[in-house]
């Protein structure tokens, strides 16, 4: 059984990090980072099977993640880092030059963990798909899990492979969305109006699942509702808020992607308890 504090308590650190990464870079995406960070949390220290020790890219003979929502790469950063794909002491090298860590993940530098390069959205769900195809193709039992924004599903490439997918009956796919309502431009309904994902997604043949992103209860039996192997892929709605954890950068666009200065990130630490300690 899941330890429930346990994982609280690293999720306050990965928003740490988050924080004090972007800080430090003077650019990045703070706001979807730390709302999502619940559901990454669980993901990356209780739902997935992966060794970071033994990670090759694609994720042969092990659970695969992909990161379709690209600017979201902070928060994949630090849980890889403290799953120990690579040392913490690069979580403050964000953005900078020479970096394995680009503002967007990259596979050009090799850094340990990232399965494909992202940050044209719409473009992460389809390749998780294949993934997960190959997978089936190769006789491996393992799953393949890929975070997507709502914002992202304005794409047209999503909806492509929201046919293909369940057409391939990759019941070893495992999708979920940031389901928070913004996006860089505003709320997500003022944009092109994308509500009712869960009975468009429906529509197309998807299980659908939705759950509290800040729930460990909810997010945990969503994950394992996801499980079954029915010949339907899975997507799970993540409800959750931009910002969740800081109160002044909760629930509104406006960090969406930008850093914050370093006295507001003293705010920010202040309400963020330090568990499992910050890098170096």
């Amino acid at each position: 059984m899941a330890d429930i504090q346990k994982l609280t308590d690293i999720a306050s650190q990965v928003r740490r990090d988050v924080i004090r990464m972007v800080t430090a870079a003077g650019s990045g995406h703070p706001g979807g980072s730390i709302g999502i960070a619940d559901v990454m949390t669980v993901l990356f220290f209780d739902e997935m099977h992966h060794e970071s020790a033994t990670w090759t890219r694609g994720a042969k003979g092990q659970d695969g993640f992909i990161l379709s929502a690209g600017h979201l790469a902070p928060v994949l950063y630090s849980v890889l880092a403290r799953t120990g794909y690579f040392p913490l002491s690069e979580l403050g090298t964000l953005r900078k030059i020479g970096s394995r860590l680009q503002g967007h993940p990259s596979v050009s530098d090799g850094l340990p963990g990232i399965n494909i390069p992202s940050g044209s959205l719409g473009q992460g769900l389809a390749a998780a798909a294949g993934i997960a195809l190959g997978k089936k193709m190769d006789g491996e039992e393992n799953r393949v899990y890929v975070l997507c924004g709502d914002g992202e599903c304005e794409e047209g490439e999503i909806w492509e492979t929201a046919m293909w997918a369940p057409h391939n009956k990759l019941d070893n796919l495992i999708a979920f969305i940031d389901l928070n309502g913004q996006q860089i431009d505003g709320e997500t309904k003022t944009i092109t109006g994308i509500e009712d994902l869960g009975e468009k997604w429906s529509a197309f043949g998807w299980e659908v699942i939705e759950a509290d992103g800040h729930d460990f209860e909810s997010i945990l039996k969503a994950f394992g509702m996801a499980h079954a192997r029915n010949g339907k892929p899975k997507m799970i709605l993540f409800r959750t808020e931009m910002g969740h954890g800081v109160d002044f950068m909760a629930g509104t666009c406006e960090w969406h992607g930008k850093a914050p200065k370093p006295d507001q990130a003293e705010i920010a630490l202040s309400q963020l308890k330090e568990t499992l300690g910050d890098y170096e």
